[in-house]
């Protein structure tokens, strides 16, 4: 059964909690709204932690007005959207501007073992309730702030979205296709990416709080965790004072490693070496071509001349008259060729199926909901990503009990007065 890093006993509390996982007894309190931040908690949780929602009760979440919607018999709305990145936690309301909001956030964070919230560099600090002042309450606390730009440094103030990050970082400039204006990667690339190093960061600290029993601060920025996904773009400034530009599908000097037409749609070929590339002529039953003098090695079929006069001109016609799939079965497990899919596509592949990375949940009044599954694969301690997503403050008086030993009539005042 999972426990609070002070005993106490969740399941007494919520008979069928959270009692699973590599994360077992960690406790996360989840300040955080749309996907960076409940994505990384959502990702504690599904590997164990007791995960705790913490909303302001008169504007709480506006993820949870995001389409696709889920809809009762009754008219009621859910957002499935939403759904997908608050699975597995506990829901309850807090008023932080209001001094019984900041008392009763203390009492949480002595019992806790994490905080995680993603609002710009600072907001915590001016409400009060920032890292310096909750590590007084408890100094063993991880305190995970994920924001655009970081908690130092000249942006630290400044409001950010995804693409803030993407332009800001330096992905945007590099993607999209030659003489064209530069195209932003097709998902929220920058929060995504700041959830994994959020969620790197977080576990590293909480290996240290258990060695140690000192917490520390873990600070994200959706800019740097972009600029470490450029790739080579950095030292190929810094050594060669070169400034990446779009190349569309191709790769900067590795061919061929692109995107290719078939009959029903293209595939991704990435048969550069010298292995691959004769087992590639085998396979489309030409292997003296892997002899050929203009295209036997590696370092030849790099040149673009090469490339673009022998090499590409063979990979069409070889794929030209093929299905996708024709070409994947194939290909088999010879070289890297792989069909282009989309979503429906892959929801349907075997092997997603096979990895558990599309699973179903029952919604109580809305009904059956698919959504994404965990990539984080543990043979002892499997995460659970099936959990439900709480509604607005469904377990604010249980967990008021519990943290506070709070009375009922103490419980009503606060609603009444619009704490909780």
């Amino acid at each position: 059964m999972t426990e609070f890093n002070t005993g106490f006993d969740l399941a007494a509390v919520l008979p069928g909690g959270p009692a699973h996982g590599a994360l077992r007894g960690v406790v996360v309190l989840d300040i955080t709204r749309v996907v960076a931040g409940p994505f990384c908690s959502m990702m504690l949780a599904d590997l164990g932690a007791t995960v705790i929602k913490i909303e302001n009760p008169k504007d709480p979440d506006y993820a949870r007005e995001f389409p696709p919607l889920l809809t009762s018999p009754e008219g009621e709305a859910f957002s499935a959207f939403f759904a997908q990145y608050n699975r597995n936690k506990l829901g309850m309301t807090l008023d932080l501007s209001r001094p019984e909001g900041k008392d009763l956030l203390r009492t949480l964070v002595s019992r806790a073992d994490v905080l995680v919230e993603n609002f710009r560099g600072g907001t915590m600090d001016k409400l009060g309730v920032g890292y310096r002042e909750l590590r007084k309450v408890n100094p063993r606390l991880i305190y995970t702030a994920i924001s655009g730009y970081g908690q130092t440094g000249p942006y630290r103030r400044k409001p950010a979205y995804d693409n803030s990050a993407q332009a800001t970082g330096g992905l945007w400039s590099m993607n999209g296709f030659p003489d064209r204006p530069p195209v932003r990667v097709g998902t929220i690339i920058g929060d995504l990416s700041a959830t994994l190093y959020a969620v790197i960061g977080t576990l590293a600290a909480l290996r240290h709080a258990e060695r140690t029993g000192e917490g520390q601060l873990v600070d994200i920025s959706q800019q740097d965790s972009v600029l470490s996904l450029t790739e080579n773009a950095v030292v190929s400034h810094t050594v060669e004072g070169k400034v990446p530009a779009p190349l569309g599908n191709e790769h900067p000097f590795v061919k061929p490693y692109e995107l290719y037409p078939c009959r029903d749609g293209f595939v991704f070929f990435g048969g550069y070496t010298d292995k691959f590339w004769r087992l590639t002529c085998e396979m489309f039953g030409e292997p003296e071509l892997a002899a050929d003098p203009e295209i036997d090695t590696m370092a030849k079929r790099f040149t673009p001349e090469v490339y673009e006069r022998r090499v590409r001109p063979l990979l069409h016609r070889w794929f030209a008259d093929r299905a996708k799939l024709e070409l994947e079965e194939l290909a088999g497990d010879l070289v890297p060729l792989s069909a282009v899919k989309d979503i429906g596509e892959v929801i349907a592949d075997p092997q997603i199926q096979a990895r558990d990375m599309v699973v179903d949940v029952e919604y109580p009044d809305f009904g059956p909901l698919r959504m994404v599954g965990t990539p984080v694969k543990l043979d002892v301690t499997p995460a659970r990503p099936r959990g439900l997503a709480p509604r607005v403050g469904e377990h604010t008086d249980q967990m008021l009990r519990a943290f506070a030993d709070l009375s009922e009539e103490h419980i009503r005042a606060l609603r009444e007065s619009g704490v909780v």
